[in-house]
């Protein structure tokens, strides 16, 4: 997926399961346009994983093995933390 295709990742953001959505889209809507390319790809890659495996991450019930995407779960949380909970 091309890190400059917002309608495609927007798409792909929406899981379908509440408690990553209200992860995923917010961080979306607020901090993906500030991310470095580096980054974008990052959160891009994530989006390629599975459901179960974001889901666990994201609710800190272990983290991928992957450094990039460790990070990258890390900066989501602490943005959306910093945003406070349920910041659409």
């Amino acid at each position: 997926m091309d890190i400059d295709n917002k309608a495609r990742i927007h798409w792909a953001c929406r899981r379908g399961m509440r408690e990553l959505d209200i992860s995923i889209m917010p961080f979306f809507e607020h901090d993906y346009d500030t991310l470095g390319d580096d980054d974008k790809a990052l959160f891009v890659r994530l989006l390629e994983c599975d459901d179960p495996d974001l889901f666990n991450w994201l609710m800190n019930h272990g983290e991928p093995q992957d450094s990039g995407l460790k990070k990258m779960i890390t900066m989501i949380q602490l943005r959306n933390k910093a945003r406070g909970p349920l910041a659409m």
